[in-house]
């Protein structure tokens, strides 16, 4: 089973940088990457939709669920992933794309690293380690050898 979800992961991974690419592409027809990003999460908001539909056969919740749980889940990946899209938009015609993903991903296993180790936002605990600080290690090693070469 592990396998299947190690597999989903790569090629949730490789559509990142094709994301990436035609979003960038979006942003230089549209003249602004904020507007890029509002049409890639609108198109993205209606994708949902018709897959709640379809799945879940329902796009409603519980509205209890607004006072059960902190204010922040309801509008930090949201706002995140604007800043996360927008920012990509913005590096890859400057960076290139491997320098865009490789840059980008470093700082998603640096925050990565840190969630784990403390156990932010209710995360089991994995303690930072020598293998786990070579592995950083190594993914700056490439930042430089791609910005290099």
């Amino acid at each position: 089973m592990i396998i299947l979800f190690l597999t989903g992961g790569l090629i949730a991974g490789g559509i990142i940088p094709v994301q990436t690419s035609i979003n960038s592409k979006l942003g230089q027809q549209v003249g602004s990457p904020f507007l890029a990003s509002f049409i890639s999460f609108f198109t993205g908001t209606l994708t949902l939709i018709i897959l709640s539909l379809a799945i879940d056969h329902r796009i409603a919740f519980d509205p209890a669920a607004f006072y059960n749980h902190p204010w922040w889940i309801w509008i930090g990946g949201g706002m995140l992933g604007v800043f996360y899209l927008t920012t990509n938009i913005l590096l890859l015609p400057r960076l290139g794309a491997a320098l865009t993903v490789v840059v980008t991903l470093c700082g998603q296993m640096i925050m990565a690293i840190a969630i784990d180790q403390f156990g932010l936002f209710n995360v089991p605990v994995h303690e930072l380690n020598i293998p786990r600080l070579i592995g950083i290690t190594c993914m700056f090693a490439g930042v430089y050898l791609i910005k290099r070469f």
